[in-house]
């Protein structure tokens, strides 16, 4: 049995997803008439209160029209070093935008309204225009970390004050509305574009929707046309999307308590030099050294179980809907055998 802690993204359709899969209405989305796709769109937008949303094959794709949307050549992006936007798509912002990116460094990834003010160029022709924020909710390296609606709001207030148009990579937003309890309605009030992804925590095969205004929305299709983006019978994958949202949010609180009950045997193993604190589904925890970590990976592979090492000693462990109780207690068993 193996148990596959890589990433959320490695769920596999459940049944009843693969029946409402089988059973989609079907078109040919890049005409824009597939039923299931523009279902999934509209749903997705009600559900953040949005004017408009668009289907994506990736998470990586909509994050990175949504900036070349946003921004012309030349801009400045802000976020922080850890977003996903700029240390995980490839140089995406570079090359799809030509746009640059100021780095904070907020404490797990979540910054102030004071650090953003404080990396706002001036209009000086040596400085490129700050025209976009961008914010990931969880933060991936954070430790699946949620932003607060206090800190959103204050954020995205002081950000729209000086011009800015604000983005939220929300990979893992169904993680935090869960934990937080926060009204997703509250979204539309702070982002001017969000995207979300249904093959994480929610379990499909694939999917990312981006939401935004009418017009933001009508500008990111030719984006997506050219970008290579455009499916045709892609409500096959909306309706596994559309079952996601229906059935698969209010569960993702058993991964969360699963997640911190690895988190508290953790901290009783004696190769562990720290946990960082789980809020959501994802687990970090470091030892020694890179070397010792790719050794506990190694040992770890030779049971049956993958985890990924995230640098400077730290492994991630994802929990999804794909790993049951009887994995948990496997898995703690083995962590006590190979870290003390």
């Amino acid at each position: 049995m193996q148990i596959d802690l890589r990433s959320d993204t490695v769920t596999k359709p459940t049944n009843e997803m693969l029946e409402a899969m089988g059973n989609a209405s079907v078109g040919d989305d890049v005409y824009g008439d597939d039923p299931s796709v523009n279902k999934l769109q509209e749903l997705t937008a009600a559900y953040f209160g949005m004017e408009s949303g668009l289907f994506f094959p990736s998470g990586t794709m909509a994050n990175q029209v949504a900036i070349k949307n946003h921004t012309q050549a030349g801009d400045e992006i802000i976020c922080d070093q850890t977003a996903h936007i700029y240390r995980y798509e490839g140089g995406g912002i570079a090359f799809n935008s030509g746009a640059s990116v100021r780095l904070l460094n907020g404490p797990r990834g979540i910054f102030t309204a004071d650090d953003v003010v404080a990396n706002i160029n001036s209009e000086d022709v040596h400085f490129p225009p700050t025209t976009l924020l961008s914010i990931e909710n969880t933060v991936n390296k954070g430790g699946g970390i949620c932003w607060s609606s206090e800190q959103l709001s204050s954020v995205c207030d002081i950000a729209q004050k000086h011009g800015l148009k604000t983005h939220l990579d929300g990979a893992r937003l169904w993680n935090a509305l869960v934990k937080t309890q926060q009204n997703p309605l509250q979204y539309s009030q702070w982002f001017n574009s969000i995207s979300v992804c249904f093959s994480k925590g929610l379990g499909c095969p694939v999917g990312s929707i981006l939401l935004g205004n009418t017009a933001f929305i009508n500008s990111a299709r030719r984006h997506r046309k050219r970008f290579g983006g455009g499916m045709r019978q892609a409500g096959y994958l909306a309706a596994a999307c559309i079952y996601a949202l229906q059935n698969n949010v209010a569960r993702l609180e058993n991964d969360h308590i699963k997640a911190q009950y690895i988190q508290t045997h953790l901290n009783t193993l004696v190769l562990v030099k720290e946990v960082m604190p789980v809020e959501t589904n994802i687990v970090l925890f470091r030892t020694e050294s890179d070397k010792m970590a790719n050794t506990i990976l190694n040992k770890l592979k030779d049971h049956d179980i993958l985890a990924a090492s995230t640098g400077g000693g730290w492994i991630r462990l994802v929990i999804h809907l794909g790993i049951s109780d009887a994995m948990i207690e496997s898995l703690n068993a083995v962590l006590k055998k190979v870290l003390g």
